[in-house]
């Protein structure tokens, strides 16, 4: 009797053996998943704070990266970031750089005048340009449209002026008429460059003045382009070499504007085709930069080049940069 209830118990006592080493397996396994899962986060979150430290201090690491099939049009290039795009579809077709953070200069404008035509209802319409800007523009020696203080001009005249001569003036004008004033206008173009997926961008003015905070990429300049001639006015504006504003009464024949592209671009054709037009910029910091937009056989291309050495007395290295990738695509 009591050798058959052993005989019987037996096997019980060994099965809850058996499946206590099971739980205690599972429950070793179970820990060590737990591990490598928090290892990994750890890791993830270093990489991240790092590229976080990166961009919040503007530092860049020595590389170049390279993608797309025409990036070997961007050799030799004096610019050290630059992107090549369809300007149809927005596809990259090479670039170098593209997400390194640069100063925009007046590339910035193009965002200026964007945000100024989507919220401009009649183009028309006039604004009296304040004579409180001046002073700080002087001093920090912002290129100028021609406007006196105090002058009306048109909202029309005032994109031009900001375009094409890149007008501090005219750009300050648009966004205290717009926004009230500058600092709530440089918010409404973040707004419209989170819109676009310009993540690497922050602007804190509508002139591209320097300033630390005031920052973009080749890359996220291109989305913009791409963007904004796709609206006709500033399709018409981007492309125009001389335009003259309406008369005033400080200036009764009406102020004369020269692309500052067209003043260091005589000739626009490259091989297969020509340079539409385009917007330049400059500061010490920024160095040449260049957003520029050309057809060559059939197609519109888009060239964004930013840091090129030199200033407004030497060659102009960003200029030269375009003819040499055109060039290049049109004789491919």
């Amino acid at each position: 009797m009591t050798e058959q209830k052993r005989s019987q118990t037996t096997p019980r006592h060994g099965k809850n053996s058996v499946h206590s080493r099971s739980r205690r397996q599972k429950r070793r396994h179970q820990r060590k998943r737990r591990r490598l899962f928090l290892w990994c986060l750890l890791v993830l979150f270093i990489i991240l704070g790092f590229r976080n430290f990166l961009e919040i201090t503007g530092f860049s690491l020595p590389f170049h990266s390279t993608r797309g099939e025409l990036s070997s049009y961007l050799d030799d290039l004096y610019s050290p970031q630059t992107v090549l795009v369809d300007a149809g579809t927005g596809q990259v077709l090479g670039s170098r750089n593209e997400n390194q953070r640069v100063y925009p200069a007046s590339l910035t404008k193009i965002m200026t005048v964007l945000v100024g035509l989507e919220h401009i209802e009649d183009l028309n319409g006039t604004a009296s340009v304040p004579a409180d800007i001046y002073q700080d523009l002087y001093e920090e020696g912002a290129s100028m449209a021609g406007f006196q203080p105090g002058e009306s001009v048109t909202y029309r005249d005032l994109l031009y002026g900001a375009l094409l001569p890149s007008g501090a003036e005219c750009c300050l004008t648009l966004a205290q008429e717009i926004a009230g004033d500058e600092e709530a206008f440089a918010s409404m173009m973040n707004e419209k460059a989170d819109e676009l997926g310009m993540s690497r961008t922050h602007f804190t003015n509508c002139t591209g003045l320097q300033n630390n905070r005031h920052y973009s990429t080749a890359g996220d300049i291109a989305k913009l382009l791409v963007y904004a001639l796709k609206n006709p006015d500033f399709r018409q504006i981007f492309t125009t070499n001389t335009y003259t504003a309406s008369p005033t009464v400080s200036h009764p024949d009406g102020l004369t504007f020269v692309s500052t592209l067209s003043q260091s671009l005589p000739d626009p054709s490259v091989t297969g085709g020509k340079i539409l037009g385009g917007k330049t910029g400059y500061t010490e910091d920024a160095g040449l930069c260049l957003a520029s937009l050309a057809s060559i056989n059939g197609r519109e291309y888009i060239l964004v080049t930013t840091g090129a050495p030199g200033d407004h007395e030497t060659e102009p290295y960003h200029v030269l940069d375009a003819i040499k990738v055109y060039d290049r695509i049109g004789a491919a």
